[in-house]
């Protein structure tokens, strides 16, 4: 079996606890959290003690827009992917978003974001909700993509999220254990859409702590049938996958964290994600250790085109990009 492990750090500066953690070959990266960023000048300093530790180390955060946004002081203020549906050139007010999203975040050091979310937003799911491009598959499809493009065009890696799609269940799986009862021909028609249309685009997605009882008892970030019948084998996906975050409810059903780490990997994950909980990424690392799970080889396609700059917001597209989202913000 192969496959890395994803883990976080608890504060702005890298502790020699960190460092032991990172210089294990089963971690392939860090995923920065609001509690690790200041401001740009820091972050960069950040990520340049990280790969000191480890060069090849991958580095990513949750950088969506709206109330997901980690990186604040000091960068734009990204609107919620839901309202860019109302502008008045939708496609063209997503594709400076995620150009401009991109090109921050990669001024910094860091590859990618776990973005764009490709959820449907049925008006049921609060935890998706406005992180999503919209109430049916294609408006996802279309402005999700012009996202993709201006992400692509900055040299950032994208993730879509989250597989097959989370936004009918009302439940948060961050608390809770989310069952969606709808049929795979119910699903397969509307939320699966964007992810088979835009895999070509996305170079890694993340499946969602979601369980479809019609199609597999297991949450889909755990199902083999998700991940390698459907995913792989009908949908011929070849991209990296990632978990959700293995501490979150909606994994607890898989066991302890290194039975959570392991049935994520046996199931079709290439990288999982620990998170938030120290000890907790300690005992899956310690299982992939024990198992002799050999680190994953097929992550290239995750680094970002990054080069650390302190003037990245003197771009041209910098300005024009920050003109259209002021427009946006506006017309709202």
């Amino acid at each position: 079996m192969q496959g890395s492990l994803m883990l976080d750090i608890s504060g702005t500066f890298l502790t020699a606890e960190d460092r032991h953690l990172l210089r294990q070959p089963q971690v392939c990266g860090v995923i920065l959290f609001a509690r690790n960023i200041e401001h740009p000048q820091q972050v960069r300093e950040l990520c340049q003690a990280i790969r000191a530790v480890r060069s090849d180390l991958l580095i990513g955060v949750d950088q969506e827009g709206g109330r997901v946004q980690r990186l604040r002081q000091g960068f734009v203020e990204l609107p919620a992917m839901g309202l860019l549906q109302h502008a008045h050139n939708p496609e063209y007010v997503a594709q400076e978003c995620g150009w401009l999203m991109a090109w921050e975040v990669l001024a910094m050091g860091i590859d990618f974001s776990f973005a764009p979310v490709l959820d449907l937003d049925y008006g049921r799911s609060s935890v998706i909700g406005l992180r999503s491009f919209g109430g049916d598959a294609q408006t996802v499809e279309r402005l999700a993509g012009a996202f993709l493009q201006g992400m692509q065009a900055a040299g950032m890696p994208s993730v879509g999220k989250h597989f097959p799609g989370h936004g009918w269940v009302k439940a948060d799986s961050h608390v809770a254990i989310p069952v969606d009862e709808r049929s795979f021909a119910e699903i397969e028609r509307s939320d699966l859409l964007p992810f088979k249309r835009l895999q070509q685009h996305l170079a890694g997605m993340m499946p969602a702590h979601v369980i479809y009882p019609e199609v597999d008892a297991l949450p889909a970030g755990f199902s083999k049938v998700w991940l390698q019948d459907i995913l792989r084998q009908q949908l011929g996906y070849q991209g990296v996958l990632f978990s959700d975050d293995l501490s979150m409810a909606g994994a607890h059903v898989a066991g302890d964290a290194a039975q959570r780490v392991l049935a994520a990997l046996s199931a079709g994950c290439n990288v999982g994600l620990l998170c938030n909980d120290r000890s907790a990424a300690e005992q899956g690392l310690q299982a992939l250790q024990t198992e002799r799970v050999t680190p994953c080889r097929h992550l290239s396609v995750m680094y970002g085109r990054y080069t650390a700059q302190h003037d990245f917001q003197q771009h041209p597209r910098w300005q024009s990009a920050r003109q259209a989202l002021k427009t946006i913000k506006t017309r709202i």
